[in-house]
């Protein structure tokens, strides 16, 4: 079996748990060659087919991929209608290798703004999944964090007022237990491509402590070379969360002679 930690000079205790990439530029990646939008998009799904699997073998727990935002429904019909179609045939032709490789895939944001067909397709890989104990893969579809958190607020909302909770009992926790990534590991890394410097209403609670990375390079171009390298710019960083780099190192040495 191969060792992909080792392939790829990766340290395994080093690595991120939960990465979100904004896979942005497949538009530009088609008018730079004078092609449609389209096709753009149609290899960004290759892209996407590349990191999962590569993800998946170096170890990372969990991979949220931003494929469509609440706002994009308000691009050219023919483009979303594009979009649709790719999603369709994504879900249909990845089906079975994503059970097979043993992970566990779910959609978060508003389905119910997708059509009955892809809905079905989603809940029926979903079901197919939700037993299998490898990498989280989430599809953000129709997605955006001020909805995801309204929804979760909501959520308490009707908690409080059916008695299953006090209002003094809601803290981080019960929130999070109500957000669509509820489950998943804190979001550690942040990738966005293209070289727009912006988050764009995604994952908004969830990037609190997460280590951003934004890279020039256009989704479609974004290969396995590029993302191994930003994972080990990641092992680099010193992530404090609050606390001074002297403490930190502390706790490295405790960790090391417990």
């Amino acid at each position: 079996m191969i060792n992909y930690c080792e392939k790829w000079d990766l340290n395994p205790l080093l690595l991120p748990r939960h990465i979100g990439i904004i896979m942005d530029g497949n538009g530009r990646w088609a008018a730079k060659r004078h092609l449609p939008r389209i096709a753009g998009h149609r290899k960004g799904v290759e892209r996407v087919q590349e990191i999962t699997e590569l993800s998946g073998n170096i170890g990372i727990t969990a991979l949220t991929l931003f494929a469509f935002s609440d706002e994009n429904w308000r691009r050219p019909e023919d483009e979303v209608g594009g979009i649709m179609g790719l999603l369709r045939w994504y879900i249909r032709k990845e089906h079975k290798r994503i059970v097979d490789n043993n992970v566990q895939f779910r959609v978060i944001g508003d389905r119910r703004k997708l059509s009955m067909d892809i809905i079905e397709l989603i809940e029926e890989l979903e079901q197919d999944t939700e037993k299998n104990t490898g990498m989280h893969l989430s599809v953000a579809l129709s997605y955006g964090a001020h909805g995801e958190i309204l929804r979760a607020v909501k959520k308490i909302v009707d908690k409080v007022q059916e008695g299953n909770i006090f209002k003094d009992d809601i803290d981080a926790c019960t929130f999070e237990s109500c957000l669509d990534t509820q489950g998943l590991p804190p979001l550690d890394m942040f990738i966005r491509t293209s070289g727009e410097y912006r988050v764009s209403n995604f994952l908004l609670w969830q990037l609190a402590y997460a280590e951003l990375f934004f890279d020039d390079v256009l989704w479609p171009d974004f290969d396995s070379e590029k993302f191994i390298s930003l994972v080990r710019q990641f092992s680099l960083r010193e992530r404090r969360f609050g606390m001074t780099s002297e403490q930190i190192a502390q706790k490295i040495v405790a960790h090391k002679h417990y």
